[in-house]
């Protein structure tokens, strides 16, 4: 068995977001090109964002720290700690209205 904290990794992650040009940070947790299932911890720093995107597969992503929004097409969700999203089946961005560290789970549509 592995363990890991994600209170560790969020903190070394928002700090590297916190210097990155592009205003975030991420690292894979668990998966990985030869898993269906992927685990990613991303720190955004307010105001940055992860631009629109394809959805890879049924996904969901965890508030840990900070304040997020996701938006799809024109609709908007807002996202705070302990709050677990579903990530729409469509075209998608996230903004990051303080700075925040998500756990964004993906299930892979195939290998």
């Amino acid at each position: 068995m592995q363990k890991q904290s994600l209170t560790a990794l969020a903190r070394h992650q928002l700090q590297a977001a916190s210097t990155a040009s592009s205003g975030r940070s991420s690292h894979t947790i668990y998966g990985g090109n030869e898993h269906v299932l992927r685990q990613t911890l991303i720190a955004l720093r307010a105001g940055s964002r992860l631009d629109e995107h394809e959805n890879p597969g049924e996904a969901t992503l965890q508030v840990l720290r900070g304040r997020v929004t996701l938006v799809a097409g024109a609709d908007r969700w807002n996202g705070s700690p302990g709050d677990l999203m579903f990530i729409p089946d469509s075209r998608h961005a996230l903004d990051a209205v303080e700075d925040s560290v998500i756990l964004l789970t993906v299930a892979k549509k195939s290998l």
